[in-house]
């Protein structure tokens, strides 16, 4: 029996235009008063959640966050904290140092603003410049504050540092990137054009186990969706992992099945099909 569904955001549970359909809503809220956890397991900040949890309800059903790409869990109902890891000061200071070398704008979140070291950074996108700055900044709520040199700004402990950049680039250079921090910090891509870094061991299965241990629930009774590199763990943690159809090839190779895209309402059709008791 399902007692918790696992969604990620961007490519998952949204499709191309960022918003959550009918159907997979309606899907998900059914399943919610079935007495299902939903929880939201992203790269994103915890504040970066909140629109779509207000969209599915979930303040009122207990929902949980899994933010950072593992660094930090939360229940959105009650605030309770189930785990969270950050970097030292030190290590955040050196990554945002050796960033410097590259061709990518570094982004860190502190209260309600979103810093970078370059608050107009553009890269290509089907040609014509893109502000990835600002898309970030908005897709998480969070207002743009450029720092000219951002790691003398940082006296606290980072969950995660987001590097964006051109995804040609990033492929030819990301192991230059993650060299000097390999066997010390955690690093992947979680979008073409986003590599980023967080607390060694830090990934979304990990933030799981501790979350579904304090919410009592066994991995066998959790159904997980997801697309992107940073899934990977998850689907394969769960009891039952679903690809998306348009995930990338690791992770459907991962996957127990894989559905439809986030443009077909893929997470509706394989909850429908898998799971019929919970959203009829």
């Amino acid at each position: 029996m399902i007692k918790a569904i696992l969604l990620d955001i961007d490519g998952t549970l949204t499709n191309s235009d960022k918003q959550i359909t009918p159907r997979t809503r309606r899907v998900l809220m059914a399943a919610q008063e079935r007495g299902v956890t939903l929880v939201l397991a992203s790269g994103r900040a915890d504040v970066g959640l909140h629109s779509f949890a207000d969209a599915l309800g979930m303040g009122d059903h207990g929902g949980v966050f899994v933010a950072f790409n593992g660094a930090k869990s939360l229940n959105y109902q009650t605030g309770e904290v189930y785990f969270e890891q950050a970097m030292t000061v030190d290590q955040g200071r050196r990554v945002l140092e050796h960033m410097k070398g590259f061709e990518v704008t570094s982004c860190i979140d502190r209260g309600p603003y979103m810093l970078t070291g370059n608050a107009f950074f553009r890269i290509l996108r089907d040609g014509v410049p893109w502000d990835i700055v600002e898309y970030e900044a908005h897709g998480n709520g969070f207002l743009v504050r450029e720092e000219a040199d951002l790691p003398a700004v940082v006296d606290w402990g980072i969950n995660k540092i987001l590097n964006a950049g051109e995804p040609a680039y990033l492929q030819e250079h990301w192991q230059e990137m993650y060299a000097p921090f390999e066997g010390e910090l955690s690093a992947m891509f979680t979008a073409p054009f986003y590599y980023e870094f967080t607390p060694k061991g830090v990934d979304k299965s990990r933030a799981l186990r501790e979350t579904f241990a304090a919410l009592g629930i066994d991995r066998a009774e959790v159904i997980a969706f997801g697309d992107a590199q940073n899934d990977r763990t998850m689907l394969e943690w769960a009891g039952v992992g679903v690809a998306m159809g348009n995930a990338v090839d690791e992770v459907k190779a991962a996957a127990d099945h894989v559905t439809l895209s986030n443009d077909e309402d893929g997470i509706a059709v394989a909850l429908e099909e898998l799971c019929p008791e919970l959203v009829g």
